[in-house]
């Protein structure tokens, strides 16, 4: 008996507003955990990588800071913000549970602890398998709290903003990563031809996936917020100093904030 895709062409009109998106995104990802990382590289052309590193010299880390990267996944800005801190400290280790990656999706962790143990083996990163729309942390604990290409799949993302307002001590800053249309016509009619018609064909085909993974990715973009309304969202869960930084012709915008 076939299995029963998370997403079909239904509930792709606006996958926003499936009252389970929750449990079909959890089941997408568990899904295409396998070949997550090698879909980034190839699909973003390498690019994924160089958006990661400006979203740590955003996040302006020092030595002592205590980092939360919800939505980790494989643990790519886990990992470049550990080594941002180490950076930052002159190559000092940072201290255990000083960098923590928070999913939803529990078959990513082991992934993402395979990753950091061949990249930084000194360095003992928290996983934790929990919803970024409650967060299994203390109120003031981080000092920078990051998230990439992960807030459009919360069930409620206007709900983890505020969460993530409460983690964040203050002068906390908060950096979301995420992927955007090019305001140019011409560049965003060519984004929408590659990541509606080219990416859904090679990714799925790469992760044999069944889920529907790599049709949702692309309609999760053009059906969520724009960089207007992300910024609009940011004051409203009480953020200040919002700025927005665009990368590669508009395809992926870097949004920082900071907690009063």
């Amino acid at each position: 008996m076939a299995e029963t895709p998370a997403w079909d062409r239904n509930l792709l009109s606006d996958p926003h507003t499936v009252h389970d998106k929750s449990r079909r995104v959890r089941r997408m990802f568990a899904a295409i955990a396998p070949f997550y990382d090698l879909n980034n590289r190839i699909h973003s052309f390498g690019r994924d990588q160089s958006w990661r590193r400006r979203a740590v010299k955003l996040a302006s880390l020092k030595p002592t800071d205590v980092v939360v990267d919800v939505a980790c996944g494989t643990g790519d800005l886990t990992l470049a913000m550990l080594q941002g801190l180490m950076a930052a400290g002159d190559g000092s280790t940072p201290a255990p549970g000083q960098v923590i990656g928070v999913d939803f999706t529990w078959e990513m962790l082991p992934r993402a602890r395979q990753k950091a143990m061949s990249v930084e083996p000194r360095v003992p990163i928290l996983l934790v398998n929990g919803d970024a729309t409650t967060l299994p942390l203390p109120d003031a604990c981080a000092d920078v709290v990051s998230i990439a290409f992960g807030i459009r799949n919360v069930q409620e993302p206007a709900r983890a903003l505020r969460e993530f307002r409460r983690i964040l001590r203050p002068g906390g800053r908060l950096v979301v990563l995420e992927f955007s249309e090019p305001e140019n016509r011409l560049l965003r009619s060519l984004n929408r031809l590659y990541t509606h018609k080219i990416m859904p064909v090679t990714a799925t085909w790469i992760s044999r996936d069944r889920t529907g993974a790599y049709r949702y990715l692309p309609r999760s973009i053009g059906t969520f917020w724009n960089r207007q309304v992300m910024t609009n969202m940011l004051r409203e869960a009480d953020f200040v100093n919002i700025t927005m930084h665009p990368m590669t012709f508009g395809v992926c915008v870097c949004y920082r904030a900071v907690a009063p």
